[in-house]
């Protein structure tokens, strides 16, 4: 087989975080589930949706847990590695913590993709851990029929600094760590219609690590934290809702967009993900009668490897803005606002 011509996407049926299975059927699948055993200790768990599993291990540590995979959402093997791995570290930068170590979760197709790619993909994400002194202590492979690549990320987190994602408080600003319109632009790949351009938004966009949980971590103002990934924008704003018994309202002009993504969702680009988001939790959000259809795919477009959501006491924006700066969050911006009210979301 040549590597030069196997397209990676053509092997899979969805790549990225769209391939996540819609949040209603997650909800119903999840619901017979037995509460299984109480643990003081285990602080943060299921209960919420949240990022990741949390364990007090002392007065000071506790144990970060989460893991994430997903089929191909580029043809790079080695770009595929690198987006994989960093969006799996984010659930545990989404917590506040800072990850040591990782298991690297592996299915390929072995009569389909050569080796070489194979590899490519392993190095792509042990590039990422690399980067950031993140061990790959091990893992597990099978033959599948599609490529499948992720890892088990474990980290570390100070018990009193936990940020989950169903503790923000009326009055609080919502904050956006990354642009959205990743979905877009992989549809668009897809179709072999991305231009180089829009290629580089997309890997700059994915790769980026999310290292500033951690330093959200620290600020007491900083009350739920999350990561927008495969629900889109208004999935996981609405687990905060829940979570919080609270009602948002986001203002669309204030979203930042990937300039790419905007262009070609104007011209009608879009995920099913993105529909299958909307029939999951469309009816607890409120949007203006006369909203443009590329803006609403936007706010429902699945991320893979997207930004932080914050919310923090309003006073504590221009610190909050700071730090997502100083990490090189260059488009972070203040997307809209909590309230006190029927948990869902309001678009303006």
């Amino acid at each position: 087989m040549d590597a030069q011509n196997i397209r990676l996407t053509t092997l899979s049926h969805g790549g990225g975080c769209g391939c996540k299975i819609a949040p209603s059927v997650l909800s119903d699948m999840l619901s017979a589930l037995p509460q299984g055993m109480v643990d003081p200790d285990l602080l943060v768990g299921r209960e919420s949706g949240d990022d990741a599993a949390v364990y007090r291990i002392n007065d000071n540590q506790a144990l970060v847990a989460t893991t994430d995979f997903f089929m191909p959402i580029v043809d790079d093997a080695f770009d595929f590695g690198r987006i994989a791995a960093t969006n799996a570290l984010s659930d545990v930068y989404a917590v506040g913590g800072k990850p040591f170590m990782a298991l690297a979760l592996v299915g390929m197709p072995l009569d389909k993709l050569p080796i070489e790619q194979m590899q490519q993909i392993l190095a792509g994400g042990a590039a990422v851990c690399q980067s950031i002194n993140v061990m790959v202590a091990g893992g597990h492979s099978i033959d599948a029929p599609e490529p499948i690549y992720g890892l088990v990320a474990l980290g570390l987190v100070d018990p009193a600094k936990i940020k989950r994602n169903d503790r923000a408080r009326a009055g609080d600003v919502l904050i956006l760590g990354k642009p959205l319109g990743v979905g877009v632009l992989s549809a668009a790949l897809q179709k072999g219609e991305l231009d180089d351009v829009g290629y580089a938004e997309m890997i700059t966009a994915t790769t980026q690590l999310n290292m500033v949980g951690a330093d959200l971590a620290e600020l007491d103002a900083v009350h739920a934290l999350t990561d927008v990934t495969g629900f889109g924008l208004m999935g996981h704003l609405l687990e905060v809702c829940r979570g919080s018994n609270l009602a948002a309202t986001v203002t669309f002009a204030d979203l930042p967009l990937l300039p790419t993504a905007r262009k070609l969702a104007e011209a009608g680009y879009n995920t099913g993900a993105a529909g299958r988001n909307w029939g999951s939790y469309g009816h607890e959000v409120s949007e203006p009668d006369d909203l443009p259809a590329w803006q609403h795919n936007l706010m429902v477009d699945p991320q893979t490897s997207g930004g932080l959501l914050a919310a923090c006491a309003p006073e504590a924006v221009p610190e909050v803005l700071d730090l997502f700066r100083s990490r090189g969050f260059e488009a972070a911006t203040v997307i809209g606002s909590m309230q006190d009210g029927q948990p869902g979301v309001s678009v303006i």
